[in-house]
């Protein structure tokens, strides 16, 4: 046991920890005795996670909010690098800004807080990095050309992590969740949703505290020896990719 696991935890940082997947995320993270700070544009939180503004596009912000979660929790141990934005649209409509926004926020950002996050890690020899993917950044899908290819990015950023700062006890993997059960998901015609179910061999969509689940535990001293890997939740959708 390290001077910081315990009681308190561990300190965790969430990008977008402030609803859906991420605020389940949060909610693991908490119930596992961690010390969570959350990042979203409105500084909004889950109760009993410290509540930071930060748009992880923008590099100072992201500087400034690492600052305030370790002023209020120490060193952070622990990276959900959860952020994510969707500009859906076929290729030959998709335009510069669309293409921009997406890889600015789901990869440059996750990029910006792994390289901050990074630094109290090596220090400490220990740290756990975990970026969600998705199901679509290896299976595909049409319209998602942007976020498909930020999602694979991130497949080859844990990875290349991997082999960077693994012998120093830190370990980078990706959870790509597929199709579950959000406010997003809440708005679709039934017709789509059965769509969806059809082609997922679980028959059903995933809810988020399937994702959050296997976020704690590859945050947990149990995943050390599991690096570089990319573990679906997706009801097996995807499998094969």
């Amino acid at each position: 046991m390290t001077e910081t696991e315990g009681v308190s935890g561990r300190s965790a940082v969430v990008t977008g920890g402030n609803k859906g997947i991420g605020a389940a995320i949060v909610a693991a993270l908490l119930a596992d005795g961690h010390r969570v700070a959350s990042f979203s544009r409105g500084g909004d939180a889950p109760e009993g996670a410290l509540g930071i503004a930060c748009d992880v596009t923008d590099a100072a912000q992201v500087e400034a909010a690492f600052k305030a979660a370790e002023e209020a929790h120490g060193p952070v141990e622990i990276l959900v690098a959860n952020s994510g934005v969707t500009k859906d649209t076929l290729i030959l409509r998709m335009n510069d800004a669309e293409w921009d926004l997406v890889m600015n926020t789901n990869l440059k950002g996750a990029f910006r807080c792994a390289k901050r996050a990074s630094r109290s890690m090596l220090r400490k020899r220990w740290g756990r990095i975990i970026f969600t993917g998705s199901v679509v950044g290896l299976y595909g899908s049409p319209g998602q050309v942007n976020y498909s290819a930020s999602k694979a990015a991130l497949v080859g950023m844990a990875r290349s992590l991997t082999r960077e700062i693994g012998s120093r006890g830190v370990t980078a993997n990706v959870v790509a969740p597929g199709f579950i059960e959000t406010d997003m998901t809440a708005v679709l015609p039934d017709e789509v949703i059965a769509g969806y179910q059809a082609s997922i061999p679980a028959g059903r969509l995933g809810v988020v505290d399937e994702v959050a689940a296997t976020v704690a535990f590859l945050a947990s001293d149990k995943a050390g020896y599991i690096s570089g890997a990319v573990i679906p939740v997706d009801g097996g959708l995807g499998m094969g990719h």
